[in-house]
């Protein structure tokens, strides 16, 4: 076993010591809306449940060089989003969404994904997401010292879900046909592969 100080790494050596670790992590495509009207979005892997009651999510969003990221931003200001499941149909065009791009230019549009508009926020969702959430801001934290923030985490409540009809039977969700993508390093991406079961102790 080798041991390694945090400390002793660089910011990009932990990054990767990070991502190449904590897998295969979910990934939620996020958009948002600028008070412009510009559709943002973006693929967070920093991305979780909270708690189910109420329903709530968090994401973690990096900064780059102390600069907020537009859909902290958009958050920040408008207190909306729409999280949407990237799954094996839409990830090629989800991946088309991490280009930077100006602030005035929608990643959404450029990527043509197609939007749909929403029933509980202002910021419209997609077309090609099977499963999508209508969210507000409960809470957000800037993560750093007041000078040199690294991070924004917002903590996200669901205010509706939409689900295509076939996965959804008795509660539950069909993973096989949801075909969920979770982030690995790099470049590389991975699908829901084998399900085995293994029941709790009582």
């Amino acid at each position: 076993m080798i041991d390694i100080n945090p400390a002793d790494l660089t910011e990009r050596e932990n990054y990767k010591f990070l991502i190449g670790s904590i897998i295969p992590r979910p990934i939620a495509f996020v958009t948002t809306q600028s008070k412009n009207g510009v559709v943002n979005g973006a693929p967070f892997s920093y991305f979780n449940i909270v708690t189910s009651n109420p329903p709530m999510i968090s994401l973690a969003i990096q900064r780059k060089a102390g600069q907020l990221k537009d859909t902290a931003n958009n958050l920040l200001a408008t207190k909306e989003a729409v999280i949407h499941i990237v799954d094996q149909q839409n990830v090629a065009l989800i991946n088309e969404t991490a280009a930077n791009l100006p602030s005035d230019q929608s990643e959404v549009e450029a990527a043509g994904l197609r939007l749909v508009p929403s029933k509980r926020v202002s910021v419209p969702g997609i077309q090609e997401a099977k499963i999508r959430m209508e969210a507000i801001v409960h809470q957000s934290l800037t993560i750093g010292e007041k000078d040199q923030p690294v991070s924004d985490l917002f903590i996200l409540e669901i205010k509706q879900f939409h689900v295509t009809q076939a996965l959804y039977e008795n509660g539950r969700i069909d993973p096989i046909g949801l075909g969920a993508m979770s982030r690995l390093a790099g470049n590389n991406y991975g699908t829901i592969g084998d399900i085995i079961e293994i029941k709790r102790p009582e």
